[in-house]
């Protein structure tokens, strides 16, 4: 799974030029997932995304987590992540899950974000998506997982 965390002051999804998601101050997330993501324990990853001290703290500091300063989360399925671009000009997209496979996981893993406890919208999967954000700082980190995390939390 590989995920860009992306700290916003908001962010939002239309699809069709209707507003399906909007977020305040939180996180976006552009998730891409892979076929072997099926065995990631899903909480775990969410565990890890909540609590990414990403966020300024009273002296300025990056040491707070989306829980800690009570934002939301909006997750947007991004299969182009997974693009390959080392042969050619055209990129490949062989590394990301099949859409039978993505969707129930992306699905199970905002399920995973609202369980601890972050508000939690979605863009529409599948969808030709608008996605409008401001990022904050700005601050943007790449969360890489594939086969890392088990359901014990070592990889």
């Amino acid at each position: 799974m590989r995920i860009v965390v992306q700290r916003v002051r908001h962010a939002s999804v239309d699809v069709d030029g209707e507003r399906i998601a909007e977020i305040g101050p939180g996180l976006l997330l552009l998730v891409g997932v892979a076929p072997a993501d099926a065995a990631l324990d899903l909480s775990t990853v969410a565990k890890k995304i909540v609590t990414l001290r990403i966020f300024r703290d009273e002296d300025g500091k990056m040491n707070r987590s989306v829980l800690d300063v009570g934002g939301d989360i909006l997750a947007v399925s991004q299969f182009t992540l997974y693009g390959d671009t080392r042969k050619g000009r055209r990129p490949s997209f062989v590394g990301a899950a099949r859409p039978e496979v993505a969707e129930p996981l992306f699905e199970r893993f905002v399920e995973a974000l609202r369980a601890e406890g972050v508000p939690t919208q979605m863009g529409r999967f599948g969808s030709m998506m608008d996605v409008e954000l401001l990022n904050d700082g700005p601050v943007t980190v790449l969360v890489e997982l594939e086969g890392e995390i088990d359901a014990s939390g070592q990889g």
